[in-house]
């Protein structure tokens, strides 16, 4: 692994506490980038950070962040920019889901899902931005990522709300790569299927609870045997190569793009 490749690479990641967060706030710092660690848990996102300081490649810092809160993003980015001189790149992580069938959606569950995963994103990305353009142009892009999901691809009857919010991920990404690139900042992201992370590991236990599924475990099984073509779930590492291509100046060039990290579940 290339120790420069993300040289002078200054990012914010919300939900960077845990799962792919964390995982990718390590991968760029073995790569010389300097990473802002948001979450709500300072104490997870400050094990991180610390690991990655003790390994000496990039920097970190870690904040604490309600990423629903617009002063919690603007605070971030003002963190970022005081820790690192700059911020050049914005990944917004952060997301939850909480599965229902549709006719047992209630307020509650559309306003959580909705604020955590496309309000929040929205905000990111905005209150990102603004410190981009008053940073003035570069001889690169800036650069906003956001993790969207196959649920923007493939209607999911349990997860509908959730299905909701990627689809809004996805509006966001193309809206916002034509409505950033005269300030130079391009707006891209990836879309994950199933990642074994704490968010994957509580929705197979929900299914259970909402009686979709028989037993923990079976969603997954399901999905592999049923719509992957690569006969396996998948792991953040999985999504690191990813997700520091888009940082990198190999995807300078790119906007307005959601590639899928799903093992050929798009196919079906």
């Amino acid at each position: 692994m290339d120790p420069h490749r993300l040289k002078g690479k200054n990012i914010l990641i919300t939900g960077a506490a845990r799962g792919m967060g964390a995982a990718n706030a390590e991968h760029f710092a073995e790569q010389g980038a300097n990473v802002c660690l948001g979450d709500l848990n300072l104490d997870e996102a400050q094990a991180v950070a610390n690991r990655i300081n003790a390994a000496g490649n990039g920097k970190a810092i870690a904040v604490k962040m309600d990423v629903t809160k617009r002063a919690d993003n603007a605070a971030a980015v003002a963190a970022t920019v005081e820790a690192f001189g700059e911020i050049n790149v914005g990944l917004f992580n952060a997301g939850l889901n909480k599965p229902r069938f549709f006719m047992d959606i209630d307020e509650d569950n559309w306003d959580l899902i909705m604020n955590v995963n496309t309000k929040a994103m929205w905000l990111g990305m905005q209150e990102t931005a603004k410190q981009m353009i008053a940073q003035g142009k570069r001889d690169y892009p800036y650069k906003l990522i956001n993790v969207g999901s196959i649920a923007s691809r493939k209607p999911l009857v349990d997860v509908t709300v959730y299905c909701t919010s990627k689809y809004g991920c996805l509006a966001l990404t193309h809206c916002g790569a034509i409505g950033l690139a005269e300030h130079n900042i391009t707006v891209n992201g990836y879309a994950p299927g199933v990642v074994v992370t704490p968010l994957w590991e509580q929705l197979d236990k929900d299914l259970v609870d909402i009686g979709f599924k028989e037993r923990e475990g079976q969603a997954y099984d399901d999905i592999v045997r049923d719509a992957l073509q690569i006969k396996r779930v998948s792991y953040p590492k999985d999504v690191q190569g990813t997700a520091a291509f888009l940082v990198s100046p190999d995807s300078d060039y790119m906007t307005g793009q959601m590639i899928h990290i799903d093992g050929g579940w798009c196919i079906q």
